[in-house]
């Protein structure tokens, strides 16, 4: 691409500038600045455990969905710190000399435990624990935090949509809402909470998420009228493919549809309007045109609620666009990051704590399960307390207590079956199951308190 100045004059070729792949710069200043301080007075090699936890829930919210594991880890093998990132720091004055050649060979070598990527989590769920020195554990925080925060949001919210649907299929289009790599991002935690496809190419390629889009009004008003656009769409991808009828008019747009595709056309599209009124008028035409197959797709500001409100319209599809990528209201989870133990100066390793007021944390490593009645669905969210080497290796030994955390990282070695499109896969089948452990109250889009208390047991 050419690029010109404002008098019109041609300028040099521009090469827009590579992505980057390191991710260590994802981080605050002071991440940095309190790892120089710890090198300085010997407390940077401190065997620490650090757990990431949200006191509470969204407002209303009944439970929150764990997403964004699999990208944490991706990006936990690039963060490292070159020589572009390291000349960056010391021209700047960002740290001392001292740390940017600690930094310079910089490499995660400790432990991860969290939940399973689409798992439920509730009100201080240990979601993340990260077990190391302070130095390499403590500059991991915004990169956990930016990642866990987002994309739990978004799959807590798509997972509400999904809940509202029941069986009706959810598309996520909300890139054109969102920051580009957002979108990204935002496509593959809807995936995971239950929706069954995105219109962003980027995650379909990086996640093997199915991709879904056929043609916007744009695509209408090119064409001399209606029908020849609606001709020109199925010549080119089949008669299978979705027509968008609100253009003009509704009505019309719908016999327009079928007069250029037929009666086995593959759905058709309401943008605008009022979509139950309109879902019913359209499905009773279709069927007097003989296309009792063609299915009926529904978009424009869908979120949870209005997905329920139109629960009782003939409706095949939602498409939901804003409300998904923006997590419907709650655009954060507000997890925390807060060390919880030390080794102190007798070589022990103790619990620790913030005790600020409405802001405190709890002391210790933790452990986590389900709790879960005969018939399998939750009763509590079970936080195991205690003696540390006690609490990493608990198990139940009750039947009925299904345990929750599982190793991503081992001795800085990445679990590979959270990442990568094995990894949605996985994080699919994760939500799932655990969603259908709550009972039918649980999983109402309605304000409520969380579906499970959390109980803590002591060991």
């Amino acid at each position: 691409m050419d690029f010109y100045a404002g008098d019109g004059k041609a300028l040099p070729a521009v090469k827009p500038p590579s992505a980057r792949k390191n991710t260590a710069l994802l981080t605050d200043k002071y991440e940095l600045t309190m790892l120089q301080a710890a090198l300085a007075d010997g407390t940077a090699q401190r065997h620490c455990v650090f757990e990431c936890f949200t006191r509470r829930l969204a407002p209303g919210r009944r439970y929150g969905v764990v997403a964004g594991t699999g990208r944490l880890l991706e990006s936990l093998a690039y963060f490292k710190f070159n020589d572009t990132d390291l000349a960056f720091l010391a021209a700047h004055n960002v740290v001392d000399a001292r740390t940017i050649d600690y930094l310079a060979n910089y490499k995660f070598t400790g432990d991860i435990w969290g939940y399973a990527e689409g798992e439920l989590y509730f009100p201080n769920s240990p979601i993340l624990q990260v077990e190391g020195s302070f130095a390499e554990a403590c500059i991991l925080e915004t990169l956990i935090l930016s990642i866990l925060n987002y994309d739990s949001a978004v799959a807590s919210a798509a997972s509400r949509m999904t809940a509202a649907a029941g069986v009706r299929p959810c598309l996520e289009m909300g890139a054109r809402r969102a920051h580009e790599q957002a979108a990204v991002a935002a496509a593959r935690a809807a995936v995971i909470a239950g929706f069954v496809g995105t219109s962003n190419l980027e995650a379909g390629l990086r996640y093997g998420v199915p991709t879904v889009g056929t043609a916007a009004h744009s695509f209408t008003l090119l064409h001399d009228d209606e029908v020849s656009a609606f001709r020109a769409q199925v010549a080119a991808l089949g008669v299978d493919t979705t027509l968008l009828v609100d253009t003009y008019d509704v009505y019309q747009g719908v016999a327009n549809a079928i007069t250029a595709a037929g009666t086995q056309l593959g759905a058709v599209r309401l943008d605008s309007g009022d979509l139950g009124a309109l879902a019913f008028q359209t499905r009773s035409q279709l069927d007097g045109l003989g296309a009792f197959d063609t299915k009926i797709v529904v978009t424009s500001d869908l979120n949870e609620y209005a997905i329920t409100e139109l629960s009782e319209a003939p409706i095949d599809t939602y498409g939901v666009g804003t409300s998904v990528v923006t997590g419907s209201g709650a655009v954060t989870s507000e997890m925390v990051y807060k060390l919880v133990a030390r080794i102190n100066s007798r070589g022990e390793l103790e619990g620790v704590a913030k005790t600020s007021a409405h802001k405190g944390s709890s002391a210790g490593r933790k452990n986590a399960g389900r709790l879960l009645n005969d018939a399998g669905l939750a009763m509590a969210e079970l936080i195991v307390c205690g003696e540390n080497d006690a609490v990493a290796h608990w198990r139940p030994s009750d039947d009925h207590i299904r345990p929750l955390m599982v190793p991503l990282v081992t001795a800085g070695a990445i679990n590979s079956r959270f990442i990568g499109p094995y990894g949605v896969h996985n994080a699919i089948e994760r939500h799932a199951a655990s969603r259908a452990e709550l009972a039918p109250s649980g999983r109402e889009v309605s304000p409520g308190e969380s579906a499970i208390p959390t109980e803590y047991l002591n060991l």
